[in-house]
């Protein structure tokens, strides 16, 4: 052997460079916020820095959200919901994130040669009655058919448009060292009543996804006069990667603790049967905020109401890291990272 070569420890594993698309680009997690990071983000840069759930534009008097997402759940029906009730339901709560009143979607249909009329029909009257839930109309939209075998059924995109009638800036440049960090409820529900299905899982109750619109809640959070500094709704790698995305885009610590966070006892069985952890499984009605100490009382009187799990889970830490921290129930600490792949493939 040659002394003079250059010896390198090259460990495969993980990857952070991949020539095709994967899976865990669409995972919520670090591959995908490489892949926006570095792609979108670069050419496309939001207005004032911020990324959000939904883009906040100033026109002349008003101030209106703007935001758009694509859905390609797999299965189409699902306990507690449909990928119609979800696509308006999900782009409501994307709206209501930045503080604004939800008022106009759109609506694109991806049809695929074969599905069943009287299905698409079953979507439809979900759509119509999830927007009259949430107050919105739909005005406008598109559908486009492809060959069988190239659209899984129906995939569907929206857009939404609302109207943000205050003076906060919900986002997360406004978040402050100590800040209170409060969850809306338990976690883990939407994506293990997805995987339920795929597995052919059978529980004591069913497990039903905990799809909903948030606009009322976080409405009447403002008009009690709460002042939220930023809100972000745990779809895609849950409540970990909604904590990593705001702790990396504000270089502040999340501290949070394990015994805050609810985990329904079927969901938790289903987790360590199928060896998810709960903390990246998505959530399709559930949101974390960020406030004060002095209205943590008065935001939990209004959550709880709604849901008896919401809770105080941590608080923000100025620290020269910017990482999740989780303080175990054995008096430990652990980080909590952001995925490195795909957890649950085509959860939304």
């Amino acid at each position: 052997m040659e002394d003079n070569k250059e010896f390198q420890i090259n460990c495969p594993l993980p990857i952070n460079k991949y020539p095709h698309i994967l899976l865990g680009h669409g995972s919520g997690g670090k591959l995908m916020r490489q892949l926006i990071n570095e792609m979108f983000l670069t050419t496309f840069p939001p207005e004032n820095n911020i990324d959000h759930d939904c883009a906040v534009v100033n026109l002349s008097k008003n101030k209106i959200a703007f935001t758009t997402d694509s859905y390609v759940i797999n299965p189409l029906f699902f306990p507690g919901g449909n990928i119609g009730s979800m696509a308006v339901y999900g782009t409501v709560n994307d709206l209501a994130m930045g503080g604004a009143i939800p008022l106009y979607l759109s609506l694109s249909f991806i049809l695929e040669e074969g599905l069943e009329i009287t299905k698409l029909w079953q979507i439809i009257q979900s759509i119509k009655k999830a927007s009259e839930i949430s107050k919105v109309k739909i005005i406008t939209g598109d559908t486009k058919v492809v060959e069988k075998g190239k659209g899984d059924g129906i995939f569907i995109n929206t857009s939404g448009i609302g109207i943000i009638d205050h003076n906060l800036e919900i986002n997360p440049f406004s978040i402050k060292p100590n800040d209170v960090i409060i969850i809306s409820g338990d976690i883990g529900q939407h994506g293990i009543a997805i995987m339920a299905i795929r597995e052919g899982l059978e529980f004591e109750t069913t497990i039903k996804s905990d799809c909903a619109p948030l606009a009322e809640t976080i409405l009447e959070l403002l008009k009690a006069g709460i002042k939220i500094h930023c809100l972000r709704d745990l779809t895609r790698g849950g409540l970990a990667s909604a904590l990593n995305e705001i702790a990396f885009s504000t270089n502040l610590e999340m501290n949070i603790n394990e015994d805050s966070i609810h985990v329904i006892e079927q969901v938790k069985g289903a987790c360590e049967i199928l060896g998810f952890d709960p903390l990246y499984v998505a959530n399709e009605g559930r949101f974390i905020m960020f406030i004060e100490e002095e209205y943590v009382s008065k935001s939990l009187t209004i959550l709880q109401a709604k849901n008896h799990f919401a809770n105080v889970i941590g608080t923000v830490k100025k620290t020269d890291n910017s990482l999740v921290i989780m303080n175990n129930k054995i008096g430990g600490k652990r980080i909590v990272d952001m995925l490195s792949g795909e957890q649950l493939p085509r959860i939304c």
